[in-house]
């Protein structure tokens, strides 16, 4: 991968260095900054807006130290699996040294000096597997299972996992003797009563479109919003939108089927269509995306509802193409 030698040497220099998460960050962003701040002289991990459910437990369970805020007075700022500024809150003219992501390029990184991206990974742990091999890092058995629980978690436990990931997962696991049991115990969460709660009314408020045999559906909720897309998916739904409301903010995550995947819906490009029509935050990979900023959740949900449409409606269109030739020649 080009730009790979100038970050190892970015990263290997005496510089003290704030490796940063993006908000409500997962265990790919968790994995990832823990691998480098394990593996490279003088670093620190924050997390601007805290970590989701999954992390926060795995960083107990890790004994990993994660700050507030953006690493103010770290002579170096390193940015991992985040797709834009805005994910980080950060403020205007924010210019991280290094980005390592592996998120569709939306150009919100240009003010990086050091910018790697892979969007053809299913996590952006495999791209800080391949930076530690190629400084050639011994990668310790505590980094191997962290970055196994980001690759884990990021391709939904194998459901989105491209042929790519799986050579670099099953090296960590025979390198150190990892069993899968291990690696799914690491990121393995009780589900709490209030996010079971939250899924049953995300479920109950489902407002639902079909073209052919696609579902899309829509839902809101007070929180637990990937859970609930979750539950709603596994009620029936291709694609699930579900957001919640806080004050004058709103948060939107969406999931879709790998057949929905397969047929052409791209969620990450949906999102990030989206946000560029309301200019807000939106992006992420085909079955797994989201959307924030300032505005109203259920004018939102409509919006990415109705661009959902017309990208089913083109696979519909396309799909009637592709039939007609066979049944004017079985005619």
């Amino acid at each position: 991968m080009e730009g790979l030698e100038k970050v190892i040497e970015a990263l290997s220099s005496d510089a003290t260095k704030a490796v940063v998460v993006h908000g409500n960050a997962d265990m790919d962003a968790l994995g990832s900054a823990y691998a480098i701040a394990r593996c490279f002289p003088g670093c620190a991990i924050f997390a601007p807006d805290g970590l989701d459910r999954v992390s926060k437990m795995v960083a107990g369970k890790m004994e990993t130290a994660v700050r507030e805020g953006l690493g103010d007075g770290f002579d170096m700022t390193v940015v991992v699996d985040t797709s834009s500024p805005e994910q980080l809150n950060a403020p205007e003219g924010f210019a991280p040294d290094v980005v390592i992501d592996h998120h569709k390029p939306s150009g919100r990184w240009d003010s990086a000096k050091l910018f790697v991206c892979d969007d053809s990974r299913t996590s952006c742990c495999e791209i800080v597997k391949e930076i530690l091999d190629t400084a050639g890092i011994g990668i310790p058995r505590d980094v191997a299972l962290m970055l196994l629980g980001g690759m884990l978690t990021d391709s939904g436990h194998f459901q989105f996992a491209r042929p790519e990931m799986l050579p670099a997962f099953a090296d960590l696991m025979s390198r150190h003797g990892i069993g899968m049991d291990e690696a799914m115990d690491l990121v393995e969460a009780e589900v709490s009563i209030s996010e079971r709660i939250a899924m049953l009314k995300a479920v109950s408020r489902v407002k639902f479109e079909r073209i052919g045999q696609l579902i899309v559906a829509s839902s809101s909720a007070g929180s637990f919003e990937a859970s609930s897309c979750r539950a709603v998916l596994d009620a029936g739904a291709d694609i699930a939108f579900v957001g919640s409301q806080r004050g004058d903010e709103f948060r939107i995550s969406a999931r879709a089927t790998q057949e929905a995947v397969r047929k052409g819906v791209h969620l990450g490009d949906i999102m990030s269509r989206v946000g560029k029509e309301t200019t807000c935050d939106g992006g992420g990979h085909g079955g797994a995306a989201g959307i924030s900023g300032i505005g109203d959740v259920e004018a939102m949900l409509m919006i990415c509802m109705e661009n959902t449409m017309d990208v089913l409606r083109a696979i519909r269109s396309r799909e009637d193409a592709q039939r007609l030739p066979d049944l004017v020649q079985k005619d």
